[in-house]
């Protein structure tokens, strides 16, 4: 049986990156293409349907961060965002536009291997044989599973990307119990959370903002200061036998 390569999508003005990145990439086994704008970025996720995009940030015309935010209205596809900017207020907006993880230029490209291989691992929904609910029902809103759809009391719906996904999934599957930082790093950025790592709590905020009223006050997701975070409502999960 053959097993199709993982692909990756890269974007990125620099030509030279571009050719280095294929290189390595493709002996590392992956099927690579790349462009360097977003001009045709749509077009070529729909044409070419990639598992992971990695994106520079600073691009002619339209940036990596603008291309960032408009890809995740049309797609949930995985996105490793480059910077050759290390401030952390960079990488904070990078991931507020919807960036699965970060990596600043120059790089080790071990790193970046090892960054790549976890966001795949991380955006594959689960495998195993185990029954696992078709939707969750909590505070008056219903998750379906297979689509990554909220439905909420008024009939709206809102279609959430890969880490927001993740992250609900993470508050549903514990119930009332308390959701620490590093739990929440380790699963969504595959390393322990420091001290002044604001990366999570950008993501939680992302989260609240698609979710709650009131995103500013929040009264779904709790903040617990210095542990973490608990969702304030009660979990109903449902299977397709209807359970």
């Amino acid at each position: 049986m053959t097993i199709q390569a993982r692909r990756i999508l890269v974007v990125d003005d620099d030509a030279e990156i571009r050719e280095l990145l294929t290189r390595y990439l493709n002996k590392n086994g992956f099927d690579v293409e790349s462009l360097e704008d977003g001009a045709e970025l749509s077009q070529q996720v729909r044409r070419w349907k990639p598992d992971l995009l990695i994106l520079d940030i600073m691009l002619p015309g339209e940036d990596g961060l603008a291309i960032c935010h408009r890809l995740r209205k049309e797609s949930d596809l995985p996105v490793l965002m480059l910077t050759a900017n290390a401030e952390e207020t960079d990488r904070i907006v990078g991931l507020e536009m919807g960036a699965d993880d970060y990596l600043a230029k120059p790089f080790n490209p071990r790193e970046l291997l090892a960054r790549i291989k976890a966001i795949l691992r991380r955006s594959r929904l689960p495998e195993s044989a185990a029954r696992v609910p078709v939707r969750y029902h909590f505070d008056g809103r219903q998750l379906e599973v297979r689509t990554r759809t909220v439905i909420f009391e008024d009939g709206h719906q809102t279609m959430l990307t890969g880490a927001d996904f993740k992250l609900l999934m993470m508050f549903l599957q514990v119930g009332n119990d308390i959701l620490e930082r590093d739990h929440i790093s380790e699963v969504l950025h595959s390393r322990d959370c420091g001290p002044y790592d604001r990366s999570i709590d950008v993501s939680v905020s992302r989260l609240r903002q698609r979710l709650e009223d009131n995103a500013k006050s929040p009264e779904l997701i709790l903040t617990h200061r210095g542990v973490g975070y608990v969702l304030a409502a009660n979990v109903r999960c449902e299977y397709d036998d209807g359970e």
